[in-house]
């Protein structure tokens, strides 16, 4: 809901120059949290992390209109990123616990389709609210939503066998402790891939606009409604055929929607582009759960997902940072960042198929 409507928000404070700090200082507090958000998972449970989560988004919708400078907005970023550190750590794990292993493509395949439907309500009703009543209407909307969830989430009963309670001594964390390194391959091509996620977040609003899209929501919404079916599609085949083929389809895919956003000359032929971009990331974000589950270790669940949620943090981050220092509001920039992330789509490709061995134990589960 909010994503598209911040640059221009940022921008009517003056800070037009900070635009890739918006997803970018989102993302550090998110990569920063997934450590103690994947230890808090396998030690204190499931529901009580993502219930962490979705509090830092109800208080954050009200704060927004009330710390109104830009020093004000881009500490309230830091904070935001706290909900994306926790929710999504323990919601992958929480949904592993309960289908067997066989079915974990197929589940998340499930859980991206809801995750997908939101993504594509959320940013087009943003618009409509900001454009009909006023941001801070927007804001409060968020809240409201991130309250619902609260309510979901008392109600659910927790999956973790022998959890503990919660005690400051678990907020220490060691180096071992921050990145599972047997998911490493998984982590990889989410990071090279998520790159241009954190591009697309800063600057597709101003390339929609500039290319005639009046909603500034509606890239967003047709590019994640594409990836519903499709999730579910390519989980259940990735189950099946393995992760492997699944994810060199999707980087192809993924390439050639890059390809047609930077060369896109028109709205039609944008919101085509984000067609395959769904699509694309429709068949991705499942497989590379599933793989990142498929390499982990049951008691380590909570750590694996962390350290894939790091990477994908440490991507869009990135993503976001490159895309606002070449872009500096002039849209003629915008087709060379794109071009930039194809290339690096490219070594994700490239990786898959020349670089990494898959263990022979491993070879009938992900390949």
């Amino acid at each position: 809901m909010l994503i598209p409507e911040l640059p221009a928000y940022l921008s009517a404070m003056g800070g037009a120059d900070y635009k890739g700090l918006i997803i970018a200082l989102f993302t550090l507090t998110a990569g920063v949290s997934r450590p103690f958000s994947g230890k808090l998972t396998d030690t204190i449970g499931r529901v009580p992390v993502m219930a962490i989560g979705s509090l830092v988004c109800f208080v954050c919708g009200f704060l927004y209109p009330i710390l109104t400078s830009i020093s004000g907005f881009l500490f309230l970023r830091l904070l935001h990123g706290f909900s994306t550190g926790f929710k999504p750590t323990a919601t992958a794990a929480y949904v592993a616990d309960l289908v067997p292993s066989g079915k974990w493509g197929e589940a998340m395949g499930i859980h991206g389709v809801c995750f997908s439907t939101g993504l594509a309500i959320g940013p087009a009703i943003g618009s409509e609210i900001t454009t009909h009543f006023s941001i801070n209407y927007l804001f409060y909307c968020s809240s409201i939503f991130a309250l619902l969830s609260i309510v979901i989430l008392a109600n659910m009963k927790e999956t973790l066998p022998n959890k503990q309670r919660f005690k400051l001594a678990l907020l220490k964390i060691n180096s071992k402790e921050i990145v599972e390194w047997r998911v490493l391959p998984a982590a990889l091509i989410i990071l090279w891939s998520y790159l241009s996620y954190g591009a697309i977040l800063t600057v597709i609003s101003d390339w929609s606009k500039h290319l005639g899209t009046a909603n500034k929501g509606l890239f967003f919404m047709v590019f994640t409604v594409s990836s519903l079916l499709i999730r579910f599609i390519a989980g259940k085949f990735s189950d099946q055929y393995g992760r492997l083929v699944v994810l060199k389809i999707s980087l192809i895919l993924l390439m050639l929607a890059l390809l047609g956003i930077g060369l896109a000359s028109s709205s039609f032929m944008l919101l085509l582009a984000s067609v395959v971009y769904g699509v694309a990331t429709g068949m991705l974000s499942p497989t590379a759960t599933a793989w990142t589950i498929d390499l982990s270790r049951p008691k380590h669940r909570g750590k694996a997902v962390a350290t894939m949620y790091i990477f994908m943090e440490i991507g869009i981050g990135l993503g976001a940072l490159v895309a606002g220092a070449i872009f500096l509001e002039d849209v003629s920039t915008i087709p060379s960042i794109f071009f930039i992330c194809t290339g690096i789509t490219l070594m994700a490709l490239v990786y898959l198929q020349f670089v990494y061995k898959i263990r022979p134990s491993s070879r009938r589960r992900h390949d």
